[in-house]
């Protein structure tokens, strides 16, 4: 049977809204906290960010070889099930379109909480995180150009929201006397504290794959795919350091350490009593992004499975706009339901193990590729290849085994969860 495709209309621009929209969420405003309490000294503070994003730089290296050499929509599962095979495949792709739309709830309540606190006569967080859910979803039912159009508005607001924040923090801060620093104390190794607060900021700097989840849809992709993740993961680190030093200006690290909403502390010395309405403003902004990216990513992991008959195969259908239809309703559905549940909080922890685990599998993949098709057109080769895939491979086993070691319960979860795939993927196998 002909194999479902998609539209091929998407252009860098769309490759660098989706990236820079998945990536910046609500971690970068409580990270700086956590961060502060492990390093409450100014260099290690700010080089534990430019850490975090050169691993998403040798990340992005290793990814976009794989993403233009299997031109394909769908993720990592995409390649990760041609160099590993269906198991493998199937268990980076059930674990990323579940946590995926695990996401797209968590992200819609936080709109929804932010929400009844600005314009308290709505009716309560749920019914707003439902219908941000609910209109994104028919947004993206008119066409992947709608979702694109969607995308590039969403994510350059968030870009001004920050820019508009960071300018506040250098302008004001300057007028403003610095906030009365709290004294903190470290204790224990400064090597296990950088280690733990990099831990965080690479949960910050998460989602700089986005692009490649509609690979076959960015025109040129074997050029734009590079582009938009290059400039995206590059685009980001800039705004969290500016972010970060801007922080630093108005409110000293001492101040921000533990602090829960690390943005909050220093909105409200810098606007007062105006400060947490301007912040929960700009949140709601910027979290718009991070939704509407994840609405549009999760159909294409389903719609990919589903093609390759590892799932339903009326998962595969498009319709004329472009967008995975039928998937599509699967995937806010399930957003729906982790919603009114109110269980995605632990879904997200326990599917927590295998995010790297993803990641450690996609690197191992661009090894098998390299030794199973070596012949293959490569329109992008991985810069430093292998030394630079082997960096990012250990690197990521590590994050691995320090995630088990910091929540050993969901751990156990989680791999009862990957003994459970095994009958799974047997199943679909036979039907």
């Amino acid at each position: 049977m002909p194999r479902a495709k998609l539209l091929t209309v998407l252009g860098v621009t769309f490759g660098l809204a989706v990236t820079v929209g998945n990536m910046i969420g609500a971690g970068i405003v409580r990270t700086p906290g956590d961060i502060a309490a492990q390093l409450p000294t100014f260099w290690p503070f700010i080089a534990v960010w430019i850490v975090g994003g050169l691993y998403a730089l040798l990340g992005a290296n290793a990814l976009a070889e794989l993403g233009t050499l299997v031109p394909e929509s769908g993720g990592q599962y995409v390649f990760v099930r041609r160099a590993l095979g269906d198991y493998a495949g199937l268990l980076v792709g059930w674990n990323d379109w579940i946590s995926t739309c695990g996401t797209t709830a968590a992200v819609s309540i936080v709109i929804g909480e932010y929400s009844l606190v600005l314009f308290p006569h709505l009716r309560g967080i749920e019914p707003v995180a439902l219908a941000v859910i609910a209109i994104l979803t028919v947004v993206q039912w008119f066409g992947v150009r709608w979702g694109g159009w969607t995308q590039d508005a969403t994510s350059l607001l968030k870009a001004l929201a920050f820019l508009f924040l960071i300018a506040a923090c250098f302008y004001l801060g300057a007028r403003h006397p610095t906030a009365p620093s709290i004294a903190t104390e470290r204790e224990g190794s400064m090597v296990l504290a950088f280690i733990l607060a990099l831990q965080a900021v690479i949960y910050s700097y998460d989602g700089w794959t986005a692009v490649i989840y509609f690979s076959e849809e960015v025109k040129d992709s074997g050029r734009n795919i590079p582009r938009a993740m290059f400039g995206g993961v590059v685009a980001v680190m800039a705004i969290y350091l500016l972010l970060n030093l801007a922080f630093v200006r108005v409110v000293p690290i001492g101040s921000l350490a533990g602090q829960k909403m690390a943005a909050g502390v220093v909105a409200q010395h810098l606007f007062g009593r105006y400060g947490d309405t301007i912040l929960r403003a700009l949140m709601i902004v910027s979290l718009l992004s991070a939704a509407n990216s994840n609405v549009l990513m999760a159909p294409r992991v389903l719609f990919a499975m589903a093609r390759d008959r590892l799932f339903w195969k009326g998962a595969a259908e498009v319709n004329k706009g472009g967008t995975p239809d039928i998937a599509l309703l699967f995937s806010s559905f399930l957003a729906a339901v982790f919603v009114i549940s109110g269980k995605f909080e632990q879904v997200i922890a326990i599917l927590a193990f295998f995010f790297v685990a993803n990641y450690t599998l996609s690197f191992a993949s661009l090894f098998a590729m390299r030794r199973s098709v070596p012949d293959a057109p490569r329109p992008f080769r991985a810069i430093g290849h292998p030394y630079t895939t082997i960096l990012a491979l250990l690197a990521s086993v590590a994050f691995l085994i320090g995630a088990v070691i910091s929540d050993l319960r969901n751990s156990l979860f989680a791999l009862g969860v990957l003994v459970l795939t095994i009958p799974l993927y047997l199943l679909v196998r036979r039907k």
